[in-house]
């Protein structure tokens, strides 16, 4: 089960990163326009697939090898020393949880009795901090964290 969730955990980042880049460029484009349903339907879109994602990565933190169970079996003190542990057991879920809690602060702006120039600037701004976040938080093929990982779930 854990490795099913993993590839699936890795197809989701793919969703997740257009999605945000869509909803991102969409409102830049039309940030002189209204806010229109068709806006509204994309933030609900990475806000679910990001739930999706949290709930996917909660269950494989305390399930697999490279969180809870790995602070218990280690200590958190050797954890916290070795750069690898230390990104799966802490920073990468807790960058993620901080970038989730940013696309629902997004999200929530959309539905507020606000101007439409400023729905847009205020999910512009929080969906690109949470973009910003996501990417610092990946463990791609070229850092550290992620050596011996592939761009692509399943490949190699």
């Amino acid at each position: 089960m854990y490795s099913f969730l993993l590839q699936v955990h890795s197809v989701l980042r793919w969703v997740i990163l257009i999605l945000l880049l869509a909803a991102i460029f969409r409102s830049l484009a039309d940030r002189t326009r209204p806010f229109t349903n068709a806006h509204a339907k994309l933030g609900l879109f990475l806000m679910i697939s990001c739930d999706i994602m949290l709930l996917i990565g909660l269950y494989q933190w305390f399930s697999g090898p490279w969180g809870l169970k790995l602070i218990r079996a280690a200590g958190m003190k050797e954890v916290m020393h070795n750069s690898v542990t230390r990104f799966f057991a802490i920073e990468h879920i807790t960058l993620m949880i901080i970038a989730i809690i940013l696309v629902h602060i997004g999200r929530s702006y959309a539905k507020k009795p606000i101007s439409d120039k400023h729905k847009h600037g205020r999910t512009v701004l929080f969906y690109g901090l949470a973009l910003l976040i996501i990417l610092i938080s990946i463990p791609w093929p070229f850092r550290e964290v992620g050596a011996g990982r592939h761009w692509f779930p399943g490949v190699g």
